[in-house]
């Protein structure tokens, strides 16, 4: 009688057919994902009402914007430790790991999705709304910034207003105006004044132009002599050429300002998306099963 021995090794040519299995479970991964987000979510309410506990107008001991700012940024990223922490740990014990590699990878994909889909929420709702608004403020921003010649019809279309209205308003006011600056009423020598401003900004042939007439109105007005209009001409240029230089040096800096601090800003983020990702696989790994 012929005894078969089976010895548990399937033939070479049946090897093939065997399904490798699955080092990374995606359902565990989306658990831990909701997990996350869920502590998060929790954990920044209750941010929310500590800090408003500490407002106190009345008694005027409310800390001030940067104290919150430290305060809220130190807070947020304890939170996110706690959140990825918990996420990637749920990760790896769903999936029943025993590899500290695969707990590791489990929880970096859980930090990985975290990340993207509270980017994406972040972008498609709340950047909506944010992008609306500076838009808008940057359109009246060029307008008012592109000169005066040309800030009429910017901010018209900003407004929504038709250009050919202002234009036509802007004539009636001017028609009524006399050519001898001595017959005009000082409502219409300031309005003629505005007139010549933007060639006096431009300089050149037309800006010496502009000054003469305005140095001609000024005289006529004050009735003073030419020479004295001339000279309180030359000062209220030279002190606008002043002011004009001073806002300019002031935008510049307070331009260098904020690029440092987004520069800074965006070091902090990347370091606490860092600290986030090293607490998700930290908890992943802290979960991978021994083998028995």
């Amino acid at each position: 009688m012929a005894i078969n021995t089976t010895t548990g090794i399937l033939p070479e040519h049946d090897a093939r057919f065997v399904k490798t299995p699955a080092r990374i479970s995606w359902g565990a991964i989306f658990a831990g994902v909701v997990i996350a987000i869920a502590v998060q979510l929790v954990l920044g309410i209750l941010g929310t009402g500590i800090g408003l506990t500490m407002v106190d107008p009345v008694e005027g001991t409310t800390p001030g914007a940067a104290g919150f700012g430290i305060g809220a940024g130190i807070y947020w990223i304890i939170t996110t430790i706690i959140a990825l922490g918990a996420g990637g740990y749920s990760a790896a014990r769903l999936a029943g790991v025993h590899d500290r590699f695969d707990g590791l990878v489990h929880g970096l994909v859980v930090w990985g999705v975290t990340l993207i889909l509270t980017l994406y929420l972040l972008t498609s709702a709340v950047g909506g709304i944010i992008g609306g608004a500076f838009r808008t403020v940057g359109s009246v921003a060029t307008a008012a910034g592109s000169g005066i010649g040309a800030a009429a019809p910017k901010v018209a279309d900003v407004a929504g207003v038709d250009t050919g209205d202002v234009r036509d308003e802007a004539s009636a006011y001017l028609s009524t105006a006399p050519s001898d600056p001595a017959q005009m009423t000082p409502e219409q020598a300031q309005k003629e004044i505005a007139k010549e401003l933007p060639a006096l900004a431009r300089g050149g042939q037309d800006g010496a132009q502009a000054e003469s007439r305005i140095v001609d109105i000024v005289a006529a007005q004050r009735k003073i002599s030419r020479p004295e209009a001339q000279a309180q001409v030359t000062r209220a240029k030279a002190q606008f050429v002043k002011t004009k230089e001073t806002a300019i040096q002031t935008a510049k800096s307070a331009t260098d300002k904020a690029a440092g601090a987004a520069a800074g800003t965006s070091f902090i983020v990347v370091i606490a998306l860092l600290i986030g990702a090293a607490a998700a696989g930290f908890g992943a790994t802290a979960a991978t099963r021994r083998r028995v």
